[in-house]
C-alpha cells in the first residue's frame, strides 16, 4: 500500500482532486469493501506530502456521496448502506453483473479505426480536423439473450493501437493500456424506439421502447477521453439511480 498512496505534485491536476480520485481507488481494496478502518487523516496527509485538510475535503467528499461513514472515537470506512451509482457503478459492468450471479454474454464485438461526425467529435471536445477514432461496439446480454448494444469511441489522446484486449472490462483494460482512470462522467438518459439497426442486434421488433443511455467519461483532469451511446431493452434491464438530498 505504500507505493499505492503517492501523488503526482507535479501534475498539473489540483491535489484535492488526486486525493479523492486515489481514495475511490484505495476503497475498492477487499480489506476496505469488508469494514476494515482506512487509515487516519493525519497518516494519510504525511504519507501523501498534503495537509491534513485536503485529505479530510476528500473524505468529506465521499461521506457527503454516501460511500463512506465516519463515526468520532472510531474512524472511517466504506458505508454498508451504500450502493454504487454514476460512473462506480459502471467501472465494470461485468463484474457489478458477476455480483449478481448473473454471467455476461457477449454476443457482438468490433472493434476499428472509424472517421466520425461533429457530434462525436464535439463530445470529445476536439477541435479542427478530426482523426480516426478507434470505436468498440459491443452487445452483451445473458441467458441466451442480447440486453444491451454500446458503441463507445475514444480520444485519441489515449494513443490506442488496435491490440488492447476487448475482452477485460473497459476500464480496467484502457487503465492498463493507458494509465487513465475515470474520475467522473456525464449520463443523459433518453426514450427511443429501436430502429431496424438495434432490432436487428437486440433480437427485437422494430419500433420496440428502448433506454438510450449517452454516457462521457472523464479524467482527474475533467478531460473527456470516452463518449459511449449504450441501447438498452427496457423490458429486459432495470436502470437504477440512487440520490440523496444535499444539507
Amino acid at each position: 500500500m505504500q507505493n499505492m498512496l503517492s501523488l503526482d505534485h507535479q501534475s498539473p491536476v489540483p491535489l484535492r482532486a488526486q486525493v479523492e480520485s486515489l481514495l475511490r481507488d484505495l476503497i475498492r481494496k477487499p480489506k476496505y469493501q469488508k469494514g476494515a478502518l482506512l487509515p487516519d487523516e493525519m497518516k494519510l496527509a504525511v504519507q501523501l506530502g498534503v495537509s491534513r485538510g485536503t485529505v479530510r475535503s476528500g473524505i468529506s467528499k465521499l461521506v457527503f456521496e454516501g460511500i463512506l461513514e465516519r463515526r468520532a472515537g472510531v474512524g472511517t470506512r466504506v458505508s454498508n448502506q451504500h450502493f454504487e451509482s454514476g460512473i462506480r457503478a459502471w467501472h465494470s459492468f461485468t463484474h457489478e453483473m458477476e455480483s449478481k450471479g448473473i454471467v455476461i454474454q457477449n454476443f457482438h464485438v468490433a472493434y476499428r479505426q472509424v472517421k466520425v461526425g461533429a457530434d462525436i467529435a464535439q463530445a470529445l471536445q476536439l477541435d479542427g480536423l478530426v482523426p480516426l477514432l478507434w470505436r468498440l461496439e459491443r452487445v452483451r446480454g445473458w441467458d441466451g439473450k442480447p440486453v444491451l448494444q454500446s458503441t463507445s469511441w475514444f480520444h485519441p489522446r489515449l494513443q490506442l493501437k488496435g491490440n488492447e484486449d476487448i475482452n477485460q472490462p473497459l476500464y480496467e483494460m484502457l487503465e492498463k493500456n493507458t494509465g487513465i482512470r475515470p474520475h467522473h462522467a456525464r449520463d443523459q438518459f433518453l426514450a427511443v424506439k429501436a430502429d431496424a439497426h438495434h432490432a436487428r442486434l437486440l433480437e427485437v421488433e422494430p419500433a420496440e421502447p428502448l433506454v438510450l443511455r449517452c454516457h462521457t467519461a472523464f479524467d482527474a483532469g475533467n478531460r473527456p477521453f470516452e463518449f459511449a451511446e449504450v441501447h438498452y431493452v427496457s423490458s429486459r434491464f432495470t436502470l437504477t439511480l440512487d440520490m440523496r438530498r444535499g444539507d
